[in-house]
């Protein structure tokens, strides 16, 4: 079997996914295909090597309809034989488009792919595809559906997490974050979006709280209460789960993901195609699999995940350097933490996307580039990323340098 080698990576500073942030006026298209042609020219890449370009993009509604990785590569002016895969498997759907790419190469159907996501949250909100999960009555009801945020306070229900707890651990994702940003870790891989003019718009992920405390974050108000209970989504819960008395609602903007603007690329090949560019091979895709988990909460798949995932490669938990675990909301992280007992200064050492934000379709390809440069930077050697997905399911990558 083929290798699947990572030879380099950029992604875009994360944007406020609103009206007044810095990336509102730049289409996903656009987005993206700044992305793109950053991955080649810092490569003086030869584009008519790329096999294929896979893109995860969620919301696949409006101007992210269609298949926005064909079309961002054209406008990226990649050779024109490269074709274009858009992607969704919710919230993992960046770090599937590397998975994909990963079985293609290692199976020795193409040479280099391109693999990542975009998400443009301020242009094309959450929702905007009308997806059967959330407003089809019959799926709802088969599936328990509840908001995702419901699924949080309950997993915090469950295990005894309290408001200061996942506030605790809210302002450790932006401490670290404001500390990678300052050291200059995240330099090396983003960069800067501009407008139609070429103007740079963004240098810096924008969502990043320097200066973040406990007070500020003990001063929000539960962002899932009255959804909770005014559209009954409390009382669901509780019929499904009658061991709980009651969900106390701990989850607010401060300690859940950021929505934001944002998109990723990856570049992977084989050993030949580092041979014919001169390219530096970093990292290999060792393993990688997805599960289907309890669909309600949504939530929980991260740790079965990682289980199957470790038991395919005849791997322990031990043997992992870094851990990245999508900030999806505090307790998610805080539940896989305990549930491997692991020590939370293996686990998203930079902050995650409570600090920086989640853009849905690229946060998977960007955990994968944001770990492989700390695994550099620290010099270790194994590193493995995971996202919980809606509709209960969740993505895990074990990466490997070279």
């Amino acid at each position: 079997m083929n290798d699947a080698i990572i030879y380099d990576h950029v992604r875009s500073p994360r944007g406020k996914g609103r009206p007044d942030g810095a990336l509102h006026e730049v289409s996903a298209t656009a987005l993206a295909a700044q992305t793109l042609s950053a991955l080649r020219d810092r490569n003086q890449l030869d584009t008519s090597l790329v096999d294929d370009v896979l893109l995860g993009c969620v919301m696949a509604a409006g101007e992210q309809g269609g298949n926005i990785a064909r079309v961002a590569a054209l406008a990226a002016d990649y050779d024109q034989s490269v074709p274009g895969l858009q992607l969704n498997r919710y919230c993992a759907s960046g770090l599937e488009a590397v998975n994909l790419a990963a079985s293609t190469l290692r199976a020795g159907e193409a040479q280099a792919i391109v693999a990542g996501g975009v998400e443009s949250m301020s242009r094309v909100p959450l929702g905007s595809d009308g997806g059967a999960v959330y407003t089809d009555p019959q799926v709802i009801w088969k599936t328990w559906y509840i908001p995702q945020g419901i699924g949080a306070d309950l997993i915090a229900e469950q295990d005894g997490y309290s408001r200061a707890d996942v506030d605790a651990f809210a302002l450790r994702s932006q401490q670290r974050a404001a500390l990678a940003e300052v050291e200059g870790r995240f330099k090396r891989s983003q960069f800067v979006v501009t407008d139609l003019l070429g103007q740079p718009l963004l240098e810096r992920d924008e969502a990043i709280r320097h200066g973040a405390s406990l007070e500020d974050l003990a001063r929000l108000k539960p962002a899932f209460e009255a959804t909770g209970s005014q559209n009954g989504f409390d009382a669901v819960m509780l019929q499904r789960y009658p061991d709980i008395e009651a969900i106390h609602h701990v989850h607010t903007a401060g300690n859940s993901s950021t929505i934001v603007d944002g998109a990723a690329a990856i570049l992977l090949g084989n050993a030949e195609f580092g041979r014919k560019t001169g390219l530096r091979p970093r990292a290999r895709i060792r393993s990688y699999t997805s599960i289907g988990s309890e669909p309600a909460i949504m939530l929980t798949g991260p740790a079965a995940c990682t289980e199957k995932l470790l038991a395919r490669t005849g791997m322990t938990i031990a043997d992992i350097d870094l851990f990245e675990v999508n900030e999806a909301f505090a307790s998610v992280v805080m539940r896989y933490i305990r549930h491997f007992n692991l020590n939370p200064e293996r686990v998203n050492v930079n902050g995650g996307s409570i600090a920086m934000g989640h853009p849905l379709g690229a946060t998977g390809a960007m955990l994968v580039g944001i770990v492989l440069d700390e695994l550099e930077r620290r010099d270790l050697n194994t590193a493995l990323v995971t996202l919980c997905a809606a509709a209960g399911m969740a993505t895990a990558t074990l990466i490997e340098r070279i």
